[in-house]
C-alpha cells in the first residue's frame, strides 16, 4: 500500500493554506508591490544624479570646448618627436627612489621580505 499524502497531525496553518492558497499569495504580492513603491525614491535619486552629470557635459559642449580640441594621432606625435630629435637637446637622468632597483643591473642586496 503506498504512503498517503495526508500528515498525521496537520497544523491549522497548513490546513488553512490548503483550503485557501490566497492566504499565502496575497501578502507576498503586497510585500513585493510595497517594496517597489518604497524603493522608488532611491531609484529616482539615482536617475536625477545621472541626469545632472549629463547636463554638466552638455554645458561644456555648449561652450565649444570640444570643437577646439584636436584628435590625438599617434603618427603625428611620432613625426613631431622625430623632428625634435634634430634639435640641440640633452637627455637628463632623473634620480630614482632609494628602494627602486636600477634596470639591467643586478641588485647588490637581497630583497627585504616584510
Amino acid at each position: 500500500m503506498p504512503f498517503s499524502s495526508k500528515p498525521i497531525n496537520p497544523s491549522p496553518l497548513h490546513s488553512r493554506l490548503k483550503r485557501n492558497p490566497a492566504l499565502f499569495g496575497v501578502p507576498f504580492l503586497l510585500i513585493i508591490i510595497g517594496a517597489s513603491f518604497g524603493l522608488q525614491t532611491f531609484t529616482q535619486t539615482r536617475y536625477d544624479l545621472q541626469d545632472q552629470k549629463v547636463k554638466q557635459m552638455s554645458s561644456e559642449q555648449a561652450l565649444g570646448l570640444d570643437r577646439k580640441k584636436k584628435k590625438f594621432d599617434i603618427r603625428e606625435e611620432y613625426y613631431k618627436l622625430s623632428a625634435a630629435g634634430e634639435q640641440d637637446w640633452e637627455p637628463k637622468r632623473i634620480a630614482r627612489p632609494d628602494d627602486f632597483p636600477e634596470l639591467g643591473v643586478p641588485p647588490t642586496e637581497p630583497p627585504v621580505k616584510p
